[in-house]
């Protein structure tokens, strides 16, 4: 097959032509990255990083740069294909990342550290940060990460369920504020139609999982792949035998869980008991 000709002669990939287009449609425009910050009120060097490539902002900046522009939404368009481009995670993850964007249904266990699609900003930060990441590429994981959320908020959002051991909930964060945020979010996200939360305590002792974090994605052919990770590693399961054993492995674990109505009295309870930064 003929590689694909491109027309425009701007980048194929989501997050630098989404740069592109905004420093693109600003020089046409004959504005100064300090006349649009006064223009939309946001701080001129937001933009700057944007069309650097260092962050695609939100999407209220999208919609409030589409307006600006008169250009209704196409940088929204453009900002939603970045959040979802998989050349921004690690090379090890991308094809992990876009099976979780096809996936109608996701099972997952957590181990020790709440899944990326549970987690705040707070919380991303400083496991990336524990995990060796700093500077600009901590500012790009980050970012990667937060927009992942977006699988569980759209219109055709998979049905999550996680399994959170008792130990995810018990390792708050250096920061309390960022802590209580965190555990907010958890009890906000259960609320979802499309999101089960349960709490495997401590007290269920040793079990299949017990140092493995594990997601089931099912597609929309029906046909389900595991992902197992260690802090170090992750490995995609598809073969059938495998997958079928790690399944049962997570029935088992499942069974010993608190029901999601016990979780969230208990990940309530967490939050009541979390402290509070004296300073605010």
């Amino acid at each position: 097959m003929p590689p694909r000709r491109v027309v425009t002669g701007r980048s194929q990939e989501p997050r630098r032509r989404f740069a592109e287009e905004l420093r693109l449609l600003r020089r046409q425009r004959g504005e100064s990255l300090r006349q649009l910050g006064q223009a939309l009120g946001w701080d001129p060097s937001l933009f700057g990083k944007m069309e650097n490539g260092q962050t695609i902002g939100g999407p209220e900046v999208a919609e409030a740069l589409d307006q600006h522009y008169g250009t209704p939404g196409l940088l929204l368009t453009l900002w939603e294909l970045a959040v979802g481009d998989p050349t921004q995670f690690k090379e090890r993850y991308r094809r992990y990342m876009t099976l979780e964007q096809e996936a109608v249904s996701l099972w997952h266990y957590a181990a020790a550290n709440l899944h990326g699609l549970l987690q705040t900003e707070g919380y991303a930060r400083e496991l990336l940060t524990a995990g060796g990441l700093e500077g600009e590429e901590l500012t790009r994981q980050v970012e990667a990460r937060i927009g992942r959320r977006e699988v569980l908020t759209g219109d055709d959002a998979p049905q999550l369920r996680t399994i959170l051991s008792e130990a995810a909930l018990r390792t708050p964060l250096g920061d309390a504020n960022e802590w209580r945020q965190q555990l907010e979010h958890l009890v906000s996200m259960g609320e979802r139609k499309n999101v089960v939360i349960q709490v495997l305590l401590q007290t269920a002792g040793l079990h299949a999982l017990t140092n493995t974090d594990t997601m089931f994605l099912r597609g929309a052919d029906g046909c389900t792949v595991a992902w197992v990770e260690t802090g170090y590693s992750g490995e995609l399961v598809q073969e059938t035998a495998s997958v079928e054993r790690l399944q049962h492995a997570y029935d088992a674990v499942r069974d010993l869980a608190l029901s999601p109505a016990d979780s969230r009295k208990f990940i309530i309870q967490t939050l009541e008991e979390a402290p509070c930064d004296p300073s605010t």
